[in-house]
């Protein structure tokens, strides 16, 4: 049975599906997991990646720092933050974005959205992005990219390569067009948190694919 480690999840959105796949997967988080499983450590990942693991699928890593679309942040600090502790937080997250990407197992996958450059700056044997999927070509009627940064595992294929298919997989209406559910998301103590939640579908493929090469390993 193949080992697989999802760094930074609490849901155990992707940890169930390696599990229904037949595999002894892991969640770890700060947080606790939601449901409760004794498959969770909660802790810093860190502890951990040397326990000879087939697979890391780091679903999602603290990103507001080293995204894109928050790099004005680091010029014009948001109210009760210092440039200094922008940058602070940036060094962090690239830090365990680094750590994770060069970890000591064969198999990496780790999720974000587009970087900046100060942030691939910062990342040791850092590479472009392998691709981008959204989350409505696996079944989950939203949009939302997200980057994959793939290590000894191949692309993931699309369930539904047009809307038009995933639409008439859906029996929505022709015209329909994904929710930007998380971009839309209302202020809240719980936002952060459920931002990073991920996609059911997109994980279910991460199972199916990837985890076919895992069997293939374990039976030759």
């Amino acid at each position: 049975m193949s080992r697989v480690l999802i760094a930074c999840e609490y849901s155990g959105i992707v940890r169930r599906a390696f599990t229904a796949a037949g595999h002894d997967a892991w969640s770890c988080d700060l947080l606790s997991a939601e449901d409760g499983s004794n498959h969770h450590y909660r802790g810093d990942v860190r502890d951990i990646l040397h326990d000879g693991w087939d697979m890391l699928i780091v679903a999602h890593p603290p990103c507001t720092r080293l995204c894109n679309s928050g790099v004005r942040w680091l010029t014009t600090p948001p109210p009760g933050k210092t440039a200094a502790q922008m940058w602070a937080e940036l060094d962090e997250g690239a830090d365990l974005f680094s750590t994770l990407w060069n970890a000591p197992v064969p198999r990496v996958a780790c999720e974000n959205p587009v970087m900046h450059r100060h942030a691939k700056e910062r990342i040791a044997n850092f590479r472009p992005a392998a691709q981008s999927v959204q989350p409505w070509q696996y079944g989950d009627w939203e949009t939302k990219r997200t980057c994959l940064w793939l290590r000894g595992l191949p692309p993931l294929v699309p369930t539904y390569s047009t809307l038009a298919d995933a639409r008439a997989a859906l029996n929505l209406e022709a015209d329909a067009m994904p929710v930007a559910r998380v971009h839309r998301m209302a202020p809240g103590q719980d936002r952060t948190k459920e931002r990073s939640r991920f996609f059911p579908g997109i994980a279910r493929a991460m199972a199916g694919q990837w985890g076919n090469l895992l069997d293939v390993r374990a039976s030759a």
